[in-house]
């Protein structure tokens, strides 16, 4: 694993450790379809939400969540109608997790409604 790799990895292990401390449901992580993937799935109360994290080390490209690109949302939403295919649920929604390493601690940024 490269240290990019790494980076992606500990911010997911992060946003699910937030997710799951906020009273949310984790029922799948880096789930694909072909070549799509979505990093994490849950749910609160009646809502199933499909979450995209995006990890940094520093701003000097943007902030992490500017990172997801329109075709990298399609993909997400694209994987996620595969996914409720097998798994209705009527209440959906897409959210971001940025993560960011400038000090001691990361800052993590819930972007609820990210797209759509």
């Amino acid at each position: 694993m490269n240290s990019k790799q790494a980076l992606g990895q500990l911010g997911e292990d992060i946003a699910v450790r937030y997710l799951e401390q906020e009273g949310y449901e984790v029922i799948a992580r880096n789930w694909r379809d072909g070549h799509r993937e979505i990093d994490i799935i849950c749910r609160l109360g009646p809502d199933l939400i499909f979450v995209e994290v995006k990890t940094r080390r520093g701003r000097t490209f943007g902030m992490p969540e500017e990172s997801i690109s329109k075709s990298k949302q399609r993909a997400v939403m694209c994987a996620a109608v595969v996914f409720m295919a097998h798994h209705r649920h009527r209440d959906i929604r897409f959210d971001v997790i940025a993560i960011l390493f400038e000090k001691a601690e990361p800052e993590i940024f819930h972007i609820r409604d990210a797209f759509s």
